[in-house]
This record gives structure tokens, C-alpha cells and sequence, in this order.
């Protein structure tokens, strides 16, 4: 009514009521009335602005990249952009009256676009793919120095690089170049483990080899002991037959020579005997029957007497005429009992 409105500012912006070319009231979070016709409001906002950014850029080998990130800055000195930036309030304190509060966001953009496009001109395509860090750090260190915003009385709050990526075609590219190599280091560890299987393989068949080279060693081994042993027990029992036999021809000698001499002992027994008796002979040649017949009664028993006596009878039986014998006579020498054999 008559000119006369009322504003509520909120405590993330910075008002500046200007009446007559000279600021009649500034602050954050207030609410007056003021006489329109005669105000201009300048409404800065102090809160943290995030600003979202993407742009191309070509790498040290020419090949294009997209760098994807987001800055956040606030206003510090609002006087400073006030003076150099119109945020001026429609009358109605609707809206800004021009068009610069909306390119204050694009001019940090082109700040970090300036200070981007010279750290990735310096890298590789590979290298400043992985380069998110270092050139976020270089990029806002450069940031803090710059006299354009601290001329706007700007702050930066954070710098975040969300994506480096090249173009799809360069990406398939590199893809597959790390897809072959990705392959080629799986065909190369399916090698490895296949030579690793061989040389296991080998390995074993060798130490299965040498298992049995050492078995049949120590089975010659005791195939030659036992050789050794049999050898040993054949010439003990060679020397044992040698021995014995050399004993038993020894002993056949001794029997031979015993044999000999009991021969000779024989045949002199023999002799001697043969000689008694020839002079036995002789002697008994030379005597008289009728001696040796007497000799030879003298020892006999009365039976020998009386059968000897019967014989001289049966003898001279054709010059007996008659012979008498005694029943007494007989039965005596029948009653005598045979002579044992």
C-alpha cells in the first residue's frame, strides 16, 4: 500500500538496501519494511553453491576425454560481488532483476575448465585416466590463487572429479586392448598351470623312478648278499667235502694199510700155524699108532673108553667068535644123557 512493503530475508542470504546511492541497511536473516519507489534490495546468497560440470578436453596424445565433477563455493564478501555483479531485486523482491546471478556459476565453471584443460594437456590418455586425484589437487590448489574469484569475494569449499572417461569409441579400443590382455594373461596362467602340472607330473614319475631305481638297487643289494652268503656256505661246504673227503681218503689209506698188514699178520698167523702143524704132522708121522692111540685114550671119559673099546671090537670083528656084553653095561650107557651140542 503506498509503496510501502515488507521482506524476509532468509539467514543464507545477504541483503543490501540502498536509498539514495548509500546502503541504509545490510545483513543476513533479517525483515524490515521499505519504501519501494525509493529501495533497491540487493539480495547476495552466502550458502554453499554445488555447480555440476562436464566438458571435453584432449589429452597429451590428442585424445579426447570427458572430465565429469562437481565444485562447491560460497560467496564470502558479498559487498565485493555486489559491486561487480547486479543481484539486484525486482521491485515486487520476486526475483533478480538481471541475468548475473545466473552466470556467476558458469564463470567458476570456466575457471575450473581453464585450469583442467592445462594439467590433462600435460598427460597421456592412459595416465590421466587414472589422474582423478592429482589433478584435483592440483586444479584446487590453483583455485586458491585465483584473482578473479577472490575478486568476486568467492570461496571454494570442494573440487570432486566424479569421472574421467574417453569416447566410446576409444573406450571400446581400450577395452579390447585390456580384454586381449586380460586373455592373453588368463591363456598365460592356464600355461603356468599346466607346465606347473607337467613339471609336478614330471616330478613325481621321477621321484617314482628314482623310488624304484633305489628298490631294485637294494634288492641287488641283497640278491648279491644273499649270492655272497650262498657262495660263502658252497665253498664252506667245498672245503667240508675237500676235508672230509681228504679225511675218508686219509682213513681208506689207514684202513689199506691196516687191511695190508692185518693180511700180513695173517699169512705170517697162518705160516706159523701152517708150520705147526706140518710139524705137528711130522712129528706124529714118525711115531707109533699105538702111542698116539694111548696118548690120545688117556684123556677120554669112560663112555669115550667104551665106545672107543666097541670100535677096536667092530674092527677086529672077524676074529671074535662070540661077544657077551653085560644088560647092566648097556643100561648105563643108555641112561647116561646125551652130550649138549
Amino acid at each position: 500500500m503506498f509503496g510501502i512493503r515488507f521482506i524476509k530475508i532468509p539467514p543464507t542470504t545477504h541483503v543490501l538496501q540502498f536509498s539514495g546511492g548509500k546502503i541504509a541497511r545490510e545483513g543476513a536473516g533479517i525483515s524490515f519494511f521499505y519504501f519501494s519507489p525509493l529501495a533497491s534490495l540487493v539480495a547476495v546468497p552466502v550458502g554453499s553453491t554445488d555447480i555440476p560440470f562436464i566438458f571435453e578436453e584432449q589429452t597429451a596424445d590428442y585424445q579426447t576425454v570427458s572430465l565429469q565433477g562437481q565444485i562447491t563455493y560460497r560467496i564470502a564478501d558479498p559487498k565485493k560481488l555486489a559491486a561487480l555483479m547486479d543481484f539486484t531485486l525486482t521491485a515486487n523482491g520476486s526475483g533478480y532483476d538481471s541475468e548475473d546471478p545466473e552466470k556467476l556459476p558458469q564463470r567458476v565453471i570456466n575457471l575450473v575448465h581453464v585450469l583442467a584443460r592445462a594439467e590433462i594437456e600435460k598427460l597421456p590418455l592412459r595416465q590421466a585416466l587414472r589422474a582423478s586425484e592429482a589433478l584435483v589437487k592440483a586444479i584446487r590448489s590453483q583455485l586458491g590463487t585465483l584473482p578473479e574469484l577472490s575478486a568476486l569475494g568467492l570461496e571454494v569449499l570442494g573440487l570432486s572429479l566424479l569421472a574421467i572417461k574417453p569416447t566410446p569409441e576409444t573406450a571400446r579400443a581400450l577395452e579390447a586392448e585390456t580384454r586381449e590382455l586380460l586373455l592373453r594373461e588368463a591363456d598365460d596362467a592356464t600355461y603356468a598351470r599346466r607346465n606347473a602340472a607337467v613339471e609336478q607330473e614330471r616330478a613325481i614319475k621321477e621321484n617314482e623312478l628314482e623310488t624304484e631305481i633305489a628298490v631294485e638297487n637294494k634288492k641287488r643289494l641283497i640278491r648279491e648278499t644273499q649270492m655272497d652268503a650262498e657262495r660263502a656256505v658252497q665253498e664252506k661246504q667245498a672245503q667240508l667235502e675237500r676235508a672230509r673227503m681228504e679225511s675218508n681218503i686219509g682213513l681208506e689209506d689207514e684202513r689199506k694199510k691196516l687191511v695190508a698188514l692185518a693180511a700180513e699178520n695173517a699169512r705170517a698167523e697162518s705160516d706159523a700155524r701152517g708150520y705147526g702143524i706140518a710139524t705137528t704132522m711130522k712129528a706124529l708121522a714118525s711115531a707109533d699108532p699105538s702111542v698116539l692111540q694111548a696118548l690120545t685114550t688117556s684123556s677120554m671119559k669112560p663112555e669115550q673108553l667104551i665106545a672107543f673099546a666097541f670100535q677096536e671090537l667092530a674092527g677086529k670083528a672077524d676074529k671074535i667068535g662070540q661077544l657077551n656084553i653085560s644088560p647092566d653095561l648097556l643100561r648105563e650107557l643108555m641112561d647116561k644123557p646125551a652130550p649138549r651140542k
